[in-house]
Protein backbone atom coordinates (compact mmCIF):
# COMPACT_ATOMS: atom_id res chain seq x y z
CA UNK A 1 0.00 0.00 0.00
CA UNK A 2 1.56 3.33 -0.92
CA UNK A 3 2.07 6.23 1.60
CA UNK A 4 4.38 9.10 2.47
CA UNK A 5 7.54 8.13 4.09
CA UNK A 6 7.82 9.24 7.95
CA UNK A 7 10.29 10.85 9.35
CA UNK A 8 11.63 11.84 13.12
CA UNK A 9 9.39 15.40 12.59
CA UNK A 10 6.24 13.47 12.06
CA UNK A 11 3.58 13.44 14.56
CA UNK A 12 1.53 10.07 15.55
CA UNK A 13 -0.50 9.49 18.45
CA UNK A 14 -1.10 5.70 20.05
CA UNK A 15 -4.41 4.41 19.98
CA UNK A 16 -5.32 6.55 23.51
CA UNK A 17 -4.04 9.91 22.42
CA UNK A 18 -0.78 9.56 23.79
CA UNK A 19 1.99 11.74 21.56
CA UNK A 20 4.27 9.15 19.65
CA UNK A 21 7.78 10.42 18.83
CA UNK A 22 9.97 8.35 15.95
CA UNK A 23 13.80 7.98 17.19
CA UNK A 24 15.99 6.38 14.50
CA UNK A 25 20.05 5.66 13.80
CA UNK A 26 19.69 6.34 10.41
CA UNK A 27 21.71 9.88 9.73
CA UNK A 28 22.40 9.10 6.48
CA UNK A 29 18.65 9.81 4.21
CA UNK A 30 16.80 12.85 5.01
CA UNK A 31 13.09 13.54 4.43
CA UNK A 32 12.89 17.61 4.75
CA UNK A 33 15.76 17.78 6.26
CA UNK A 34 15.10 15.05 9.00
CA UNK A 35 16.04 11.58 9.34
CA UNK A 36 13.89 9.05 8.05
CA UNK A 37 12.34 6.32 10.18
CA UNK A 38 13.06 2.40 9.09
CA UNK A 39 11.92 -0.76 10.21
CA UNK A 40 14.59 -1.42 12.99
CA UNK A 41 13.43 1.97 14.62
CA UNK A 42 11.10 2.29 17.49
CA UNK A 43 9.18 4.87 18.60
CA UNK A 44 8.20 6.36 22.35
CA UNK A 45 5.04 7.39 23.94
CA UNK A 46 4.20 9.81 26.21
CA UNK A 47 1.01 11.09 27.96
CA UNK A 48 -1.00 8.15 27.27
CA UNK A 49 -3.84 7.96 29.88
CA UNK A 50 -4.87 3.96 29.47
CA UNK A 51 -5.93 2.77 32.79
CA UNK A 52 -7.46 -1.18 32.94
CA UNK A 53 -9.90 -1.83 35.96
CA UNK A 54 -8.73 -4.04 38.66
CA UNK A 55 -11.43 -5.03 41.40
CA UNK A 56 -12.75 -1.68 42.45
CA UNK A 57 -10.33 0.59 40.93
CA UNK A 58 -7.93 1.05 37.73
CA UNK A 59 -4.15 0.54 37.39
CA UNK A 60 -2.38 2.68 35.40
CA UNK A 61 -0.99 0.70 31.68
CA UNK A 62 -0.25 3.53 29.47
CA UNK A 63 1.31 2.86 26.37
CA UNK A 64 5.33 4.13 26.13
CA UNK A 65 6.86 2.52 23.29
CA UNK A 66 6.34 0.77 20.18
CA UNK A 67 7.80 -0.98 17.36
CA UNK A 68 6.98 -1.48 13.65
CA UNK A 69 5.33 -4.61 12.29
CA UNK A 70 4.59 -3.90 8.39
CA UNK A 71 7.64 -1.61 6.64
CA UNK A 72 7.13 -0.59 3.22
CA UNK A 73 7.99 -3.75 0.88
CA UNK A 74 9.99 -1.34 -2.19
CA UNK A 75 11.52 1.12 -0.30
CA UNK A 76 14.95 0.44 1.81
CA UNK A 77 17.08 3.06 3.84
CA UNK A 78 20.56 1.31 5.00
CA UNK A 79 19.66 -1.95 4.27
CA UNK A 80 16.41 -1.40 6.36
CA UNK A 81 12.67 -1.23 4.98
CA UNK A 82 11.08 2.33 5.22
CA UNK A 83 8.44 3.37 7.29
CA UNK A 84 5.29 4.23 5.63
CA UNK A 85 2.34 6.81 6.76
CA UNK A 86 0.30 3.67 6.08
CA UNK A 87 2.41 1.11 8.15
CA UNK A 88 1.60 -0.90 10.85
CA UNK A 89 2.94 -1.00 14.61
CA UNK A 90 2.41 -1.69 18.09
CA UNK A 91 2.29 -0.05 21.30
CA UNK A 92 3.45 -1.39 24.37
CA UNK A 93 3.06 -1.18 28.20
CA UNK A 94 5.93 -1.07 30.19
CA UNK A 95 5.13 -4.67 30.64
CA UNK A 96 5.59 -5.19 27.10
CA UNK A 97 1.40 -5.58 27.11
CA UNK A 98 0.22 -5.03 23.37
CA UNK A 99 -2.08 -1.56 23.28
CA UNK A 100 -2.65 -1.25 19.77
CA UNK A 101 -1.47 0.67 16.47
CA UNK A 102 -0.09 3.92 16.43
CA UNK A 103 -1.58 6.50 13.84
CA UNK A 104 0.78 8.60 11.94
CA UNK A 105 -0.94 11.54 12.10
CA UNK A 106 0.78 14.11 9.96
CA UNK A 107 4.24 13.44 8.09
CA UNK A 108 6.17 15.13 5.15
CA UNK A 109 3.95 15.17 1.95
CA UNK A 110 7.24 15.22 -0.86
CA UNK A 111 8.43 11.14 -0.86
CA UNK A 112 6.19 8.33 -1.59
CA UNK A 113 7.06 4.76 -1.43
CA UNK A 114 5.09 1.19 -1.48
Amino acid sequence: MPGFLVHVGASGICPHGGQVTFITSNARVLLGGQPAVTLADIFTVAGCPFQVPIGTGTKPQPCVTGRWLVPATRVFINGQPAILQASTGLCQSVEQIPQGPPTVVATQIRVMGT
